[in-house]
């Protein structure tokens, strides 16, 4: 077998990063004390994956996690193959982070690891100025910046070396597009328009990830239809490369791209200012890289700690004790999914009715569970007051069609009284189901979702309910729960589930037995009340 050699890795849990090395194999994480690296993360299994090699390769291979291990983004199945600056999510793809192959000492290294590998420059005054120059870039490019810095930096050191007039950096968009991030003359001043640039030559260097450079365009070959246009004499476009490999598993990705130009005179650019000029570039890719990661990171630490205030409303909003009445008894239950959505429950009882209620807001997150939250409180305090049903749906839609919240719910409410008549409103919901000896069946009639049309007309409907009789009240999570492959657990599983099982945890079983490991997309909530008579 090959000499183990140590690798290294940089992991970014919460708020902190450590760097390390891998120095045994297999490498193993998650959540036991007992692991060589230990995630204290609610979805990070006791044994969730590990580091191991085949050979020469590197491959991260997941132990049968229950939330399972990212690869690029990608999750894993089976083993992928590991790459330097491959990054690795376990429990979510925003969950603890590691970067293999990269510790937080290499971030800013490259340009001092290709000083090594360029031409010798000799003793002119005009190879140690650049010499000169070459460590004073790495100073810029050295700790943090922000992307301006980084940019900014960028077109002052290679607007220096190569003596052009302008300089442009080109980024991404969020919808993929190339952008002009940043221009600057040779004065410094920053130019806001790339309108007379060659973009025939960008063009061509994105297409072919490959260095467009002609320094003289009068007596060069190489030439587009934009340069000649322009009246370019010299014309540089470099591509910004990435370290990483993407989940498809291509590599040297283009980040961004630098250009730079004159109009006045043709450049000159020697072996060296070549090699000057590739290893500034590199490491501003690197730094942009490092910088991007940094955000999306803060990004993921601001998404989880919303999700976790939207997680502690939720808790706070669910029915802490269910009533017990002498003719019924109501059970309920609700499992989050990995995105906080909207989902809540309540359950009102007096001497003579019990009402209950099951909604759920369209969307996730705080908003949701705000309004969720707000919802309840309505209805909580007009199930009491002993409200009509279709007042209590006249009331919550008005709400929130007048505040212009942007969203809308689905909701069923029940009240039951001790003579067994039923009175339900279903709104948009999933209808109750109602099972009585061996047969269940639907309450089918609905109006709309609450929130959607303002000043719709709302109706409640009545049933009587034989003693034994239950009703089953649950959300979309419930049905449309699968295992991957679009196979939806389904109203009639559900149906079939309230007749065999004797309770809410034999329902949620078949439904994580049907599930198997896969991630719910959305929250799931099950209210069952029976009218014992």
């Amino acid at each position: 077998m090959p000499e183990l050699i140590a690798i290294p890795y940089t992991l970014v849990e919460d708020q902190t990063r450590d760097s390390g090395t891998i120095t045994r194999l297999p490498l193993t994480i998650g959540r036991l004390p007992e692991n060589d690296i230990v995630l204290a993360h609610p979805y990070v299994s006791r044994r969730h994956a590990e580091i191991v090699r085949d050979g020469s390769t590197y491959y991260i291979v997941d132990s049968d996690s229950r939330h399972g291990t990212f690869w690029n983004g990608q999750r894993v199945s089976g083993r992928k193959a590991l790459h330097t600056g491959d990054t690795l999510a376990f429990g979510t793809p925003d969950g603890p982070l590691l970067h293999f192959g990269v510790s937080d000492a290499t971030s800013t290294s490259t340009i001092r690891e290709i000083i090594e590998q360029l031409p010798s420059v000799g003793s002119s005054s005009t190879a140690l100025e650049k010499l000169r120059w070459f460590f004073e870039a790495a100073r810029k490019f050295t700790g943090d910046g922000s992307i301006e810095q980084i940019l900014a930096a960028l077109l002052e050191t290679t607007l220096q070396l190569t003596q052009v007039e302008r300089g442009y950096v080109f980024l991404r968009d969020q919808e993929q597009e190339w952008k002009l991030a940043m221009g600057r003359n040779s004065n410094g001043e920053q130019l806001f328009s790339d309108a007379t640039v060659s973009h025939g030559a960008i063009r061509e260097a994105l297409k072919t990830a490959k260095e467009f450079i002609v320094t003289d365009t009068l007596s060069a070959e190489r030439q587009t239809e934009s340069i000649v246009a322009q009246h370019i004499r010299s014309v540089i476009c470099i591509p910004l490369r990435s370290l990483r490999r993407t989940p498809r598993g291509d590599e040297n990705e283009i980040l961004g791209l630098l250009y730079l130009d004159s109009r006045l005179k043709p450049g000159v650019l020697s072996k060296v200012d070549n090699d000057l000029l590739r290893a500034i570039a590199t490491d501003a890719a690197a730094l942009i890289e490092n910088t991007q990661l940094v955000l999306a990171e803060e990004h993921a630490r601001h998404y989880r700690e919303e999700l976790n205030i939207a997680a502690r409303i939720q808790t706070n909003i669910m029915t802490a004790r269910l009533p017990s009445l002498s003719f019924a008894t109501v059970a309920a239950r609700s499992v989050p999914c990995r995105e906080i959505g909207g989902d809540f429950f309540l359950a009102v009882g007096t001497d003579s009715s019990l009402s209950v209620a099951v909604a759920d807001i369209a969307g996730k997150g705080i908003s949701a569970a705000i309004l969720a939250c707000t919802m309840q409180g309505m209805i909580y305090a007009q199930l009491i007051s002993g409200q009509p049903l279709d007042t209590i749906a006249a009331a919550v839609n008005r709400y929130i069609c007048e505040k212009d919240i942007g969203r809308y719910a689905t909701m069923s409410i029940l009240r039951l009284h001790s003579s067994g008549r039923l009175e339900y409103i279903n709104c948009g919901h999933i209808p109750p189901f109602l099972c009585s000896g061996t047969s269940a069946s639907r309450l089918s009639e609905a109006n709309l979702p609450v929130g959607m049309i303002e000043n719709t007309q709302f109706q409640a409907e009545e049933t009587t309910l034989n003693p034994g009789s239950r009703i089953l009240v649950v959300t979309d999570g419930v049905t449309e729960a699968h295992p991957g492959d679009g196979d939806f657990f389904g109203e009639d599983r559900v149906a079939r589930a309230a007749l065999g099982c004797s309770g809410l945890d034999e329902i949620f079983a078949e439904v994580e037995q049907h599930c198997r490991s896969n991630e719910n997309d959305d929250d799931c909530t099950i209210l069952e009340v029976r009218f014992t008579g």
